[in-house]
């Protein structure tokens, strides 16, 4: 039986298992242990260029920066509908209400027009808007000047869901730094892996502390434990610290991995009439954390990925739209059909950075079978 292309598979390079062994220890007494968090977070701000607090998943990070952003019951937060819902479900936490905006056609992000129609809208009916949530869908950063002129225009604060764009940039500047508060995520299927985790990014380092303290079960300093606010158990685990810094010093090797991949199915596949691929600003550098395209018309993705599931090749359908989910049913919505075609049409591909030369030959060749 041959092996499993996998969509997104965590690349391990071998020396991590030797690193984590030296962290075990029983020499340092824990104190190599207790110094992976701080060191893995002066590894981000190195790369990002503002501070960072490392949590236990990119959806902790996503709810702090809502309870430090001061987003409470009967709030708006708008946000995109063509995502993943971990990035919404954490404006339920809190109490507030998502306000579903739809994508642009060309990098498939939130769409400037419509947001600003929104805010418009929402606000002439007494809507109570708290922030903007933008999200970097499949790595690739939507109109950031257009969406951040906009987020100024109407003096509310960005949170930067960057979950999937770890080491992609716009107009030279690291993706995750724009936002009052950025996200990054660590699970398994990302770029740079620590098997989970993720962590809560700013230059506001009065905030990033609050958010430090509320994922430390918010401990008032004192010297027996006394508690004033609700607090949560988010920080990251020492072990996933040390595991994410050995795979962060592979970043820039990844990112060119998978930009590479996306050259390569882009010219293998230019002669599939009518098959189009998520594009890029030309500010834009995204890490293409995954390869993502748009069928020819008449052609069912569930149909091919059925296919190639059964040749054993991993896909996945684009997200089906938030504003289309029972969870989220109800709730304002800002629409221009861009996210429901690209979930009636598109493909995100195999894209990890382990893919050998061999399998992507094999992925584009039953894709030429398959789709012309």
């Amino acid at each position: 039986m041959e092996e499993k292309i996998w969509l997104s598979s965590p690349h391990f390079e071998g020396t991590e298992g030797a690193l984590l062994q030296e962290v075990l220890m029983p020499q340092g007494g824990g104190e190599q242990l207790y110094a992976q968090l701080p060191k893995f977070e002066k590894q981000l701000e190195e790369l990002l260029g503002v501070p960072a607090i490392a949590l236990n998943s990119g959806t902790s990070a996503l709810h702090l920066a809502l309870r430090l952003l001061g987003v409470e019951k009967g709030d708006e937060v708008l946000c995109p509908t063509f995502t993943f819902s971990a990035a919404v479900n954490p404006i339920l936490y809190q109490g507030a209400k998502p306000v579903f905006i739809d994508s642009e056609q060309e990098t498939w992000n939130m769409c400037p027009e419509l947001l600003r129609e929104a805010i418009l809208d929402r606000r002439s009916k007494g809507g109570k808007l708290k922030a903007i949530m933008l999200v970097h869908n499949y790595g690739v950063p939507g109109k950031l000047d257009e969406l951040f002129e906009v987020a100024e225009e109407f003096d509310l604060p960005v949170i930067e869901d960057a979950a999937e764009a770890l080491g992609g940039k716009y107009d030279g500047k690291p993706l995750g730094a724009f936002g009052r508060m950025g996200i990054l995520s660590f699970n398994l299927n990302k770029i740079i892996t620590a098997t989970g985790g993720g962590a809560l990014v700013s230059e506001n380092k009065d905030l990033l502390a609050q958010g430090l303290h509320l994922a430390t079960q918010a401990k008032d300093g004192s010297g027996h434990y006394q508690h004033s606010t609700l607090g949560f158990n988010y920080r990251m685990s020492p072990l996933l610290a040390a595991l994410g810094g050995a795979q962060l010093k592979m970043l820039e090797q990844r990112v060119e991995k998978r930009r590479q991949l996306f050259k390569e199915y882009q010219a293998s596949l230019e002669t599939v009439e009518g098959l189009t691929f998520q594009q890029e600003e030309k500010k834009a550098c995204s890490n293409r954390w995954l390869t993502c395209l748009k069928l020819p018309n008449g052609i069912a993705p569930v149909q091919v990925l059925q296919q190639m599931a059964a040749r054993g090749v991993e896909l996945k359908q684009l997200w089906k739209p938030m504003h289309q989910q029972p969870v989220f049913e109800g709730f304002p919505s800002y629409l221009n059909g861009v996210s429901q075609n690209l979930f009636e049409q598109g493909l995100c591909l195999p894209s990890s950075s382990s893919l050998t030369t061999g399998q992507m030959t094999k992925v584009t060749q039953y894709l030429h079978e398959l789709v012309g």
